[in-house]
């Protein structure tokens, strides 16, 4: 199933108090190590980006500061323990280091009361604030329609982590690497579709994931990991400092009560702002005193999602209402929430135009209906999930949407051409070369990225348009 993300290109940001010295690049949470019981891990995110590719980190009030690599936090620390498990130094979680074989949500929870590895016998299904811990942004977003993996980097510690792309022999995406969570949704996805949340270690993203899968019709199927230790990691203890300042306990981290709505900040005085805008507004603002605001990073503003809320639910975003979140009209023209900015560039092989951003509403996708293949505005992701978007962009290129991973269009062919499509196998449609996904009895299908459509005359096309069609050589000499 394809999953279209929002037009939304300018999100409101959240920001985040500093409590430390101005520098280069600044070091967070030391002073709160040892008290803290949610430690918020750094992203490994040490290469700085301006809208579109990597460049030198500037100094402060340079072009750009304020993003992820300008402030380092905790790093990620791990120890093998050589007995099957690993523990994170920072978090005290001890990890089940291989995941084995997938398997469904069912199996997973049902899986957890009789796992037993190094001699424990008090493993759980992690929450997907324990599972995000592990995430870090030194990874590589792929293309979903590649099966090359030689110059990936997954979103986890591979030295550490045992780790796999999906495989294409079983008819997987290289994407496909969910990693489950014990965290449900509390509404529903897509077609009122049972959810829970996982980790995508493959691409980078929170996703809310129906429990049916849409693809192979049957319970969809996970990596699992199982976690040990800190029964208190990702729970908030927020407190209101009488001065719109929020306190979070358990992270050591201050946060603005409000977020860029209240001000009125940007051209239109709407609270929205692209990412360069963003990253200045923060490091410029004077607020209850105090002038060392920045961006969050995308693990230290996912730390203060409220999974028990959501627009459907709870008529609110998914955060403890001690925070004055902006409410906002979607592309439907309902009452939704934010999509708030941070300072993590999601970055892929060719370009680092994306920034990750956390949906604190509906997490809404265009979506084509599987039989007159009209586009609908469902939640496809869930509140709470992670996602990306342009730095900078017209909002009216995008009118249903940005899908990184692509989105599913199938094509007709004479049955004289079908003997020589195969699944998985390359194509040309009007010179430009794609990969086959599923292959029909007088159909193909293939995902087509935004960069294709942008760049290539594929984007232009209607329905029932004609198109030359060049098949694979090697898969013609073996027909024949």
């Amino acid at each position: 199933m394809n999953k279209l993300l929002t037009t939304a290109l300018f999100i409101c940001p959240l920001f985040l108090g500093n409590p430390s010295s101005a520098s280069d690049t600044r070091m967070l949470g030391k002073e709160n190590s040892k008290t803290v019981t949610y430690p918020v891990v750094d992203t490994d995110q040490i290469v700085c980006y301006d809208n579109t590719k990597v460049m030198v980190c500037t100094k402060e009030k340079g072009a750009f500061y304020g993003q992820d690599a300008n402030y380092a936090g905790r790093q990620p620390d791990y120890t093998d323990n050589g007995d099957g498990t690993v523990t994170d130094n920072h978090t005290g979680l001890m990890w089940q280091k291989d995941p084995g074989k997938k398997m469904t949500y069912t199996e997973a929870v049902a899986g957890a009361a009789k796992f037993k590895l190094a001699g424990y016998k008090d493993w759980r299904l992690p929450t997907i604030k324990e599972l995000y811990s592990l995430i870090i942004f030194s990874g590589i977003d792929p293309d979903p329609g590649s099966i090359n993996q030689s110059k990936l980097n997954p979103f986890i510690d591979s030295e550490y982590f045992n780790f796999v792309y999906g495989d294409p022999n079983k008819n997987e995406r290289i994407i496909d690497s969910q990693y489950v969570s014990s965290t449900k949704y509390v509404s529903f996805t897509m077609h009122r579709d049972e959810t829970v949340f996982g980790v995508n270690f493959a691409d980078g993203r929170i996703k809310g994931y129906p429990l049916r899968d849409p693809r192979h019709h049957g319970e969809k199927l996970f990596f699992v990991m199982y976690v040990r230790g800190n029964p208190d990691y990702g729970k908030n203890a927020f407190n209101d400092n009488g001065d719109d300042t929020i306190t979070d306990r358990a992270t050591g981290l201050m946060w603005m009560k409000v977020d860029s709505g209240h001000f009125k900040a940007g051209k239109n005085k709407d609270g929205n702002l692209n990412w360069q805008q963003a990253l200045a507004w923060a490091e410029n603002i004077v607020y209850a005193g105090y002038s060392d605001w920045r961006l969050p990073n995308v693990k230290e503003l996912q730390s203060i999602v409220d999974y028990s809320r959501s627009p459907a639910t709870t008529n609110s975003a998914a955060i403890d209402p001690i925070f004055n979140t902006t409410s906002i009209v979607d592309e439907a023209g309902q009452k939704n929430y934010p999509f708030y900015w941070t300072g993590t560039t999601h970055a892929r092989l060719d370009n680092a135009r994306a920034a990750a951003y956390v949906a604190f509403g509906s997490s809404l996708g265009w979506m084509r209906t599987p039989r007159s293949r009209d586009r609908e505005l469902l939640d496809v992701h869930g509140a709470g999930s992670q996602r990306s978007d342009p730095k900078l962009g017209d909002p009216s290129q995008f009118p249903y949407g940005r899908g990184p991973q692509g989105d599913v269009w199938t094509f007709s062919a004479d049955d004289s051409l079908m003997p020589y499509l195969i699944g998985k196998g390359s194509i040309a449609l009007d010179g430009v070369s794609l990969t086959i996904g599923q292959v029909e009895a007088h159909t193909f299908s293939v995902a087509l990225i935004p960069t294709t459509l942008e760049l290539t005359t594929l984007g232009s096309l209607k329905v029932g348009d004609q198109i030359n069609v060049e098949t694979d050589i090697v898969a013609r000499t073996i027909v024949t």
